[in-house]
């Protein structure tokens, strides 16, 4: 048997992948994330299939069921949103399949900031405003931030910046990044992207906290940060260049 860990994407159940869509449908047993993963997915399941929302259980008693389908020969569909590379808590079930001898396999997804960015219309990464994206959190209710790591370290790059799991913050974490990236800094807030509940909020680190309580934005969404958002002066990519040599 094998587990599949696999990203269900950001919410619309038409963004999983055709080879996460086709693990689900073969897979006896799925664990999925019933708080945030698109119930409409677990119809692709196979008759009769086991199905454990996981968002109530610990990590012990997730692990016992995919031993106990190991034990039984029965492949298991490990549903994540987004992708499972990225904040997903995916690696320490790995450790414990590992020490436990169950193989597994990784079906990436459609991650949440990339549905962010799509539903913004923007690209993350423009030539000669930002070239880089960074992906991160903050450490309030939540394990804490590595060595180096910190908001401050982070912004003073200047780079695309993502915030997951921080919209609650965003009265203080507004005021902290304005100091780096400067007040009328381009911001924007995406709650359920790609659903149909789904909330763009688009402002600067002035008002976008003011913004985000207005519209009661708690969870489920992305916080992004950068001059990329707003860009409409800069140079076209060397990728199309006229004076590119092309064979």
């Amino acid at each position: 048997m094998t587990v599949y860990f696999i990203g269900a994407g950001p919410g619309a159940a038409d963004l999983i992948t055709v080879r996460g869509r086709d693990r689900l449908a073969a897979a006896p047993v799925c664990l999925y994330a019933g708080s945030l993963v698109p119930v409409e997915l677990l119809e692709c399941c196979p008759p009769g299939a086991r199905l454990v929302d996981t968002a109530n259980l610990d990590l012990d008693r997730i692990v016992a069921e995919i031993v106990a389908a190991h034990e039984r020969g029965l492949d298991v569909a490990r549903l994540h949103s987004g992708d499972p590379s990225v904040f997903s808590a995916m690696a320490e079930q790995l450790r414990r399949l590992d020490a436990a001898g169950v193989p597994y396999e990784i079906v990436p997804g459609v991650p949440a900031f990339a549905a962010a960015a799509a539903s913004l219309g923007r690209e993350l990464t423009v030539p000669g405003v930002a070239q880089s994206v960074i992906l991160t959190r903050t450490a309030a209710r939540a394990t804490p931030m590595p060595p180096g790591e910190d908001l401050a370290t982070l912004a003073a790059s200047g780079a695309t910046l993502v915030l997951h799991l921080a919209v609650q913050r965003v009265d203080v974490l507004a005021p902290e990044l304005a100091s780096y990236y400067g007040p009328h800094c381009p911001a924007a807030v995406v709650a359920c992207a790609s659903r149909a509940d789904e909330v763009i909020l688009r402002g600067t680190l002035s008002d976008i906290a003011e913004q985000v309580r207005a519209a009661g934005i708690r969870r489920t969404a992305v916080i992004i940060v950068g001059p990329a958002l707003a860009a409409s002066e800069f140079p076209d990519s060397h990728l199309y260049s006229t004076s590119r040599h092309r064979d």
